[in-house]
């Protein structure tokens, strides 16, 4: 997909919209261990001030693994402060936008929102070439 950017920057703001976002590593994995089946995208970011930090990758590796197990689709962006600049106030108040979720109502059904289908599309097209957490990069507007 050539506009995979564009598409998880319009999922993102859909969701910060409706009020389905979840921001932060310990928030998202609470939500993953309390209410794995509301979760239905996952993002991961860095940028070059954490990319050495020990801790936040053994995080993302736990994250990616239930993700894994759960049939959750995960990307990777590369540049944590475009992403907390799309999802807003909420990461600047929590200081932390390592991990973004997008969570959805089981009960509404299953992907109603044309950008995470995009999405979850391209991440299956991803795995078939191997690869596993693909990288995404956020537009600059």
């Amino acid at each position: 997909m050539r506009n995979a950017g564009k598409v998880l920057k319009e999922a993102l703001w859909t969701a910060h919209a409706e009020d389905r976002l979840v921001i932060g590593v310990y928030e998202s994995a609470k939500i993953m261990n309390e209410d794995p089946d509301s979760v239905a995208f996952c993002v991961l970011a860095t940028d070059e001030e954490f990319e050495c930090d020990i801790a936040l990758q053994i995080h993302f590796t736990l994250i990616q693994a239930f993700c894994f197990d759960n049939d959750i689709s995960i990307v990777r962006v590369n540049d944590m402060q475009r992403l907390s600049n799309i999802v807003g106030e909420k990461s600047v108040e929590l200081e932390d936008a390592h991990c973004v979720l997008i969570t959805q109502n089981p009960a509404e059904g299953s992907w109603q929102d044309p950008a995470l289908d995009k999405l979850h599309l391209f991440c299956e097209e991803s795995r078939s070439l191997n690869e596993w957490v693909p990288e995404i990069t956020l537009p600059e507007r």
